[in-house]
Formats: C-alpha cells, structure tokens, sequence
C-alpha cells in the first residue's frame, strides 16, 4: 500500500542533514502512523466490528485511526482526557477530520463515573473502562489499539522502515549513521533501533555499517521514555536518549518551539508542531555538544502535519504581536 518514503538532504544549523519523508506515504496514514498501523491494512481483521483506541484530542493517531475504521465499517471509540472549550466550539485539524470520518470521541470528564477516575492517568483510566464497560469486556470483535499504536503490532510496519534505512545508507556507501527522531511513546524509537540491529545482524553487516538511532522525549522526561521501552523491548535493544537540558510539557506552547519551527521550514520541508520543534532544539544542542563526531544523519520525518491547522491558530492567540 506504502511506496518507499524518499530521502531529502537540507542544511540544518551548518550541518547537512538528511530528512526520511515518512510524511508523504500516505495522505490519511503519514509518518510513524503509516508505520504503526500498516499491521492492520495488510492482515484479516474481518472478525472486528469496533475499534477502541485513545489519546488527545488533537493526535494523529485519532485521524489515522479514524480512517482505518471508516474503511473497515467499524465503529471507532477514542476516548481523550480533555476537549478544550474552544476545540468543541471550532472543530479543526485531526479532531474534525476525525469526526468527519465518524469518529466517536469521548472526553473522559463527561463519563458518567467520571469522579472513580479522577487524577488518573489515561493509561489507567483506559484500563477501567476496557474492564468496567460490559460492551468491551472479552468481547472477540473488538479491536484495541493503546495510545499512539503502543503495541507489538506496531514492529511490522516499522521493520519496513528499517530495512529502507539500512538499503539506503548501503547505496551511499555509508559506514557511519546516526538516525534520530523525537519520540510520544517511544514505539517508532525502540522497534526501530531492534530491527536496525537485528537486521544488520542477520545480513552479517555489523562490521560494515554502524546504525545507531538516537531519540529525545517530548512528553514525561527521559525516565518515562524508558519505562515505555520497557514495555516494548528488551534493554539490549535501547535507542539512546539524549536531551538538552530543558523540561518539555507535551503541547504547552513555548516561543523556543515556534522559533525553531520556522526556521526548519524554511528548508522547504513543512514539519508538524508538537514533536519536530523538540527534536530539533534537543539535535542542534546535540551537534553544538557533540562537534567531533562526524557522521551523516538521517532525521525521521514523523508526519502530522495536519495538526498545524490547530496549532498554528493556539499559537497566534498565545503570540499576536509575534507571530
């Protein structure tokens, strides 16, 4: 269904650095969502009737998800921990698209038993709702997916992705390569790197190419990224972590980010405004720290840009004088 995402190369703070389009596989699955759901479009899910899923109300994942539903004639539940007042009142970006595609989005606060789940996580939350709601309980149709595609399905897709780095890196001769993305969940980061080693394994390469993927968080700190790669990986199979200093609050709109942001896109290259503004603040700290260390780079463009549609806005009320 995918073709293979090609490769552009773009200057990035006097470094050429070389960007993976994952953004344009797919109009409705792009990025690290193509990746992760491609499990689901080439495998029979023909017993399924109802997908239930969560996340915010602005994720790519909702969108994505919403498309898989609405093709496969499936009811699709997402269930959010908040819906701004402005969200509800002005639908745009992801959480339009998704309810134009039938979409069921539930704010958790509006659930009837909303005070036993107070101050949860949504992690926990969902777990009390998968096993509290009698219409999901062992129920055999029903697909859930965790949030952003945490799950082992997810590894099939993005074995793909490995295996295009690994073809284009042995094109261009490569014996050194650093592959660097910021990470949610830190799925794509850590079935990345396992495939990356056990595929250069498997084609006795170890002593020829040197892949290593490096990843920052941009949601819970470094401490949280690793606990989700526990879930994931073993620790052998770890992408390095690296960050610059500063705390990042998942989509708290910061002037650092917006900056950076702009001057990405410049390039020619549209990033998304969540994760590619952190990830190119943590790399350019990374470079400035790192000087000595010649070796190409290869960033993973992830996708979501349709999320600018409501963040470009946030950040005009936030900065109207600025931006």
């Amino acid at each position: 269904m995918f073709s293979i995402s090609p490769v552009e190369s773009m200057n990035f703070d006097g470094h050429t650095l070389y960007v993976k389009r994952d953004d344009l596989l797919h109009p409705d699955f792009s990025g690290n969502k193509a990746r992760k759901f491609y499990h689901f479009l080439h495998h029979d899910y023909s017993h399924v009737t109802q997908l239930v899923s969560s996340g915010s109300a602005q994720a790519n994942s909702l969108y994505s998800l919403s498309v898989l539903a609405k093709q496969q004639g499936w009811q699709c539940d997402y269930y959010v921990s908040h819906i701004s007042d402005f969200l509800r009142q002005h639908p745009q970006g992801n959480y339009a698209a998704a309810i134009e595609n039938g979409a069921n989005i539930i704010d958790v606060g509006d659930l009837p038993y909303a005070d036993n789940i107070a101050g949860m996580h949504l992690d926990d939350v969902m777990q009390y709702i998968m096993s509290s709601t009698p219409t999901y309980a062992d129920k055999p149709s029903l697909l859930w997916i965790p949030e952003g595609g945490r799950c082992e399905y997810a590894e099939t897709g993005i074995a793909q992705l490995a295996s295009e780095i690994i073809e284009w890196a042995q094109v261009r001769q490569l014996i050194t390569l650093m592959v660097f993305l910021p990470s949610g969940t830190g799925t794509t980061a850590a079935y990345l790197n396992k495939q990356l080693m056990q595929q250069l394994a498997q084609m006795q390469l170890t002593h020829e190419l040197n892949i290593e993927v490096l990843t920052c968080s941009t949601v819970g700190g470094d401490d949280y990224l690793r606990q989700q790669f526990s879930q994931l990986i073993d620790e052998v199979y770890y992408p390095q972590i690296i960050n610059d200093g500063h705390k990042y609050h998942f989509g708290k709109l910061s002037r650092r980010c917006f900056d950076m942001w702009q001057t990405v896109c410049q390039s020619g290259i549209e990033f998304e405004l969540l994760y590619d503004p952190v990830g190119f603040l943590v790399l350019q700290h990374y470079l400035k720290t790192n000087a000595a260390t010649a070796t190409d780079i290869l960033y993973i463009h992830q996708g979501g840009v349709l999320g600018n549609k409501s963040m470009l806005p946030r950040y005009q009320r936030k900065f109207p004088h600025s931006i």
